[in-house]
């Protein structure tokens, strides 16, 4: 059985896809369960509180489909002129992540943590490092220390009440 080839060599369906232009938001603007953020922030503080060496003795890696490597975790104060925010950085993440530098967050998400939020980038998102920003760093206006569950119950508790008094 024979291939035929077509003649036809010009391929207009393979198009370049066009990439579309990032949206860079504040830290203000950020709601809970929300995806595909784009950031500049400055790092205020950061501290690492987890850091597993997953190579340990008796620990058989030769049943594993993959190798493992350590795994570290930090907890980063970031933040914009409008607000901060804890961002969780992983990995390769955590060393980028030194007090003072000016970090652009690509794809970034919202996870809600023991009911607050907490920003991240996952393997789909990007962390760069980029050229100082100008801007001051408001922290007083913390949106991780905001605790949402005790938000939802005091609207879910105010809406009761005002069904309970016919309102």
């Amino acid at each position: 059985m024979a291939t035929v080839a077509t003649g036809n060599t010009n391929n207009t369906n393979s198009t370049a896809v066009a990439k579309r232009k990032p949206v860079f938001i504040k830290v203000d603007q950020l709601k809970p369960g929300t995806s595909g953020h784009t950031l500049t922030v400055k790092v205020v503080s950061s501290k690492t509180v987890k850091a597993t060496n997953n190579n340990k003795p008796g620990r058989s890696t030769m049943l594993l489909s993959r190798p493992l490597h350590p795994t570290r975790i930090a907890e980063c104060l970031v933040g914009d002129e409008s607000a901060t925010i804890v961002f969780t950085a992983r990995n390769d993440q955590v060393d980028m992540m030194t007090p003072g530098a000016t970090v652009i967050l690509r794809n970034a998400r919202i996870d809600m943590f023991k009911g607050s939020m907490r920003l991240a980038v996952d393997k789909w998102g990007r962390v760069e490092v980029t050229e100082p920003a100008t801007f001051e760093v408001k922290e007083d206006n913390n949106l991780s220390l905001l605790n949402l569950w005790m938000v939802q119950d005091i609207v879910k508790d105010s809406k009761q009440l005002k069904s309970s008094l016919g309102g």
